[in-house]
C-alpha cells in the first residue's frame, strides 16, 4: 500500500510541476481565440454596418446604426487589445456588455433554462472574458510586460527620491 501511496504521490507531483510549467498557455490560449473572434466579427460588421444596422433594427435595438457602430468598434478595438494583451481588464468590459446583449435579444428565444443558457456560444464568450477580467492576460502579453517594466522603475524612483529627500 505504501508503495501504490508513493506512486499516487509522485505522479501528482510531476503533475504539479507539468501545470505550473505551463500556466502560462491558459489564458494565452485564451485571450489569442477570443480576441481574434472578436477582432475579425468587429472588423465584419464595421465593412457592413448597414446589414448590421438593419439587423439590430429587427431584434429591436433603440438607436440601430449607433449600436451598430458602437459594438462593432468595441469589438475590433477591444479583440485587438486582447490580441496583443493589453488593458485586458478594462477591454473584457464591453465584450461582456455586447455578448449579454446579444443573448438578450438574439438568442434569448433559445434558452428555456441554465443549462440552454450555459450552452450557448455567446455564454462560453462571457465565462472566458470574466476568467480574463479576473485573472489577468498571462505572461505573454503587453500587460505583463508593462507591469514589469513598472516594477523594475518603482525602486529606481524610489531611491531617487530617497537621495533627494535626504
Amino acid at each position: 500500500m505504501n508503495r501504490m501511496t508513493a506512486m499516487i504521490g509522485t505522479a501528482a507531483g510531476l503533475a504539479e510541476r507539468i501545470g505550473t510549467a505551463f500556466r502560462w498557455l491558459s489564458p494565452t490560449l485564451a485571450r489569442l481565440t477570443v480576441g481574434l473572434v472578436f477582432f475579425q466579427s468587429g472588423w465584419g460588421k464595421l465593412h457592413d454596418l448597414e446589414s448590421v444596422t438593419r439587423y439590430f433594427g429587427e431584434l429591436g435595438i433603440p438607436n440601430p446604426a449607433v449600436q451598430a457602430m458602437v459594438a462593432s468598434t468595441a469589438e475590433l478595438v477591444c479583440g485587438g487589445l486582447l490580441l496583443v494583451g493589453l488593458a485586458t481588464r478594462f477591454a473584457v468590459v464591453p465584450l461582456i456588455v455586447t455578448m449579454c446583449v446579444a443573448i438578450a435579444t438574439a438568442q434569448w428565444e433559445n434558452v428555456a433554462g441554465v443549462g440552454s443558457l450555459v450552452g450557448l456560444l455567446e455564454f462560453a464568450y462571457i465565462a472566458l472574458l470574466v476568467w480574463l477580467g479576473t485573472d489577468g492576460a498571462g505572461p505573454l502579453s503587453l500587460d505583463h510586460l508593462l507591469a514589469a517594466t513598472t516594477e523594475q522603475a518603482r525602486p529606481a524612483r524610489t531611491t531617487a527620491l530617497r537621495r533627494a529627500v535626504v
